[in-house]
C-alpha cells in the first residue's frame, strides 16, 4: 500500500476512488465492545476472529483471487489472508496476528512488511505473529475466549470459528458472539453508509454503460464484460458481489442463470428482453442490481405491460418501506400488484385475494421480495433469536431471506420480479387449483418470453426507504436513454 493511503488512514485503490477510512472498522469494533457490555457478555473476555485463507485451485500452486471473511472485515477491515484479530471487551484494545514469513517469500510476493508497517497499514497498535498466539492469550489472561460459530440462514453453512494451536487450554464460548455480531452487521453506520453509496453509483453506471452497447449480434458475456471492465478501470472494484446475470430472451426465467454450466453464451436476437443482474464490490461491500429492458431500446406492447406490471410492484414497495413496516408483508404488497396487472393485461382472471392463497404469485415470482446488503450480497441477520421467523407454508413468502421489521439505517433490495417459466407454467395449468385462474392462451403467447427484473438497493431512514440506485427505471427514461439522449439526473 502506498505512503499516501497509509497517511490517510484509508482504504482505497487509487486516484478516483472511495477511502475506507479504518476508523469504519475500529467504529465497528467499538460497537461490538458495547453491546456485549450492555448485554453483560464478555466481561474480562477476549473476542477472537480468524480472518480467511487462500484457497488453492483444486490440487494447483494457484490459488483463487482473494477476498477477506466478512465478519473479520466488518471488525479489522484487513484485507491480507492468515490472519487472526482480538478485542479485549473490557478496553477494547485491539490485537492482530499477522503471518509470519520466511525471507524467500519477498522475492515472489514483495519486500516483507515489519509488524509496525502493519500496524500503520490499517491503524492498529498491536501487532503479533500468527505462531504467538497462545502466548500473548496467555498474557492477556482472559476469563474466556469468545469465538464466532453460528449458521447464515441462506447458505445453511456455519461460519468460520478461530482456532488455534493450544486454545483448548482457555475458556472457550462459542454460542454468545455469533448473534450480537450478526444483528450490528445489520445496521450500517454512516461510514458503512458511504462505501455502500459508493459501490452502488459505480455499478448504476455501469449499467448504464451496458445498456448503451447491447445490441443484436452480441453474446451476453460481451454485455458482461463491459460491466466488470468499468466496474474496475473506473470504480477501482476488482471484485464483484456475485455471478453476473445476463439473461437474455428465455434465459430471463433462469433465476440465477449465468453459472458454468449456462456462462453467458447465448448469442442476443433482435426482439429480446435483457435481464442483468450485476453488482460490483468494494473492499467486501456489496451492490446488486437488476435491469430489465428491450435490446433494440424500444418496448413492445406486450414487453411494456409485464415491465410495468414489475415497475408498479417496486414502486408500490419503495414508497411504503419504513421503520416499524413488516419485510413480509411488503413482500405480499409487490405479489399483490404484480397480479393486478397481470390481471388487466388478460394472463389471469378471478379474485386477486383468492390467487395469492392458492399460490399464483409465486408461480410468476418464486423468490422472496429482497434482501439484507452490505458486507455479503446476500447480508447476514436474516432469521436472529427475537426477530420474526421464516414464514413457512406460503408459497413465495417461505423464500423470504428475512421477515424482519424494518429499522432505521438497514439497507435492502426491493426487487419484484415476473417471469413465464415453463415448469412452473405447467404444473401450475394442470393443477385445478390454479389452473382457473390462468387464461391459457394468454399464457401461451409468453412461452419464450423470459422475465423482468427490476432491483434496487435502498437505504431505511427514519423518513421512509432511499434509493440509492441510479438507473433509467421508466419505460420513456430507458427508451430514451437507450436511443443516446442524455439526463442530468445521471
Amino acid at each position: 500500500m502506498s505512503s499516501e493511503v497509509v497517511k490517510n488512514s484509508v482504504l482505497c485503490m487509487g486516484p478516483g476512488t472511495h477511502g475506507v477510512p479504518l476508523k469504519l472498522f475500529e467504529t465497528n469494533r467499538r460497537r461490538l465492545v458495547e453491546r456485549l457490555k450492555s448485554k453483560n457478555i464478555g466481561e474480562g473476555s477476549i473476542v477472537l476472529l480468524q480472518g480467511g485463507n487462500d484457497v488453492p485451485v483444486h490440487d494447483t500452486d494457484t490459488t483463487y483471487l482473494f477476498r477477506q471473511e466478512s465478519y473479520f472485515m466488518w471488525a479489522f477491515g484487513i484485507t491480507d489472508p492468515g490472519c487472526y484479530g482480538a478485542i479485549e471487551v473490557d478496553s477494547g484494545n485491539a490485537h492482530i496476528f499477522i503471518p509470519k514469513f520466511p525471507a524467500d517469500y519477498g522475492i515472489w510476493m514483495g519486500r516483507i512488511l515489519e509488524r509496525q508497517e502493519w500496524g500503520q497499514k490499517y491503524a492498529i497498535e498491536n501487532v503479533h505473529y500468527v505462531e504467538d498466539i497462545k502466548k500473548v492469550m496467555s498474557e492477556l489472561k482472559p476469563n474466556m475466549i469468545l469465538t464466532l460459530k453460528g449458521m447464515n440462514t441462506d447458505s445453511g453453512l456455519c461460519s468460520k470459528e478461530a482456532n488455534f494451536k493450544g486454545i483448548e487450554t482457555f475458556n472457550v464460548n462459542n454460542t454468545l458472539l455469533f448473534n450480537e455480531i450478526a444483528d450490528l452487521r445489520v445496521f450500517k453506520t454512516d461510514l458503512e453508509i458511504e462505501v455502500l453509496k459508493y459501490v452502488i453509483e459505480v455499478s448504476s453506471a455501469a449499467h448504464r454503460k451496458v445498456m448503451r452497447c447491447v445490441e443484436a449480434g452480441k453474446s451476453e458475456y460481451q454485455c458482461e464484460s463491459e460491466f466488470l471492465h468499468y466496474c474496475y478501470q473506473i470504480g477501482g472494484c476488482r471484485h464483484v458481489s456475485y455471478t453476473c446475470i445476463c439473461g437474455t430472451g428465455p434465459n430471463a426465467s433462469i433465476l440465477h442463470y449465468g453459472h458454468a454450466g449456462a456462462p453467458n453464451d447465448r448469442k442476443i436476437k433482435e426482439g429480446d428482453m435483457c435481464l442483468f443482474d450485476m453488482g460490483a464490490n468494494y473492499f467486501g461491500y456489496a451492490s446488486d442490481i437488476t435491469c430489465s429492458y428491450p435490446v433494440n431500446g424500444k418496448f413492445s406492447e406486450d414487453q411494456k405491460m409485464i415491465y410495468n406490471a414489475v415497475l408498479r410492484a417496486n414502486l408500490a414497495v419503495l414508497s411504503s418501506a419504513k421503520p416499524g413496516v413488516s419485510w413480509a408483508d411488503l413482500h405480499v404488497l409487490a405479489i399483490t400488484t404484480l397480479l393486478e396487472d397481470l390481471k388487466k393485461g388478460g394472463i389471469l382472471v378471478g379474485d386477486v385475494q383468492e390467487m395469492l392463497k392458492a399460490g399464483v404469485g409465486a408461480i410468476f415470482q418464486p423468490h422472496g421480495l429482497g434482501h439484507l446488503m452490505g458486507l455479503d450480497v446476500h447480508d447476514v441477520g436474516g432469521y436472529l433469536p427475537n426477530n420474526p421467523p421464516r414464514p413457512k407454508h406460503v408459497p413465495g413468502v417461505d423464500k423470504l431471506r428475512t421477515a424482519r421489521i424494518l429499522e432505521e439505517r438497514m439497507v435492502l433490495t426491493i426487487e419484484p420480479g415476473c417471469y413465464f417459466i415453463d415448469h412452473l407454467l405447467d404444473q401450475a395449468l394442470k393443477d385445478s387449483n390454479l389452473s382457473k385462474y390462468f387464461v391459457a392462451e394468454a399464457v401461451s403467447k409468453f412461452r419464450n418470453f423470459g422475465g423482468v427484473r427490476i432491483e434496487d438497493d435502498v437505504l431505511i431512514t427514519k423518513d421512509g426507504a432511499i434509493n440509492l440506485t441510479k438507473v433509467p427505471r421508466t419505460v420513456e427514461e430507458i427508451e430514451r436513454w437507450m436511443a443516446g439522449h442524455d439526463d442530468e439526473k445521471y
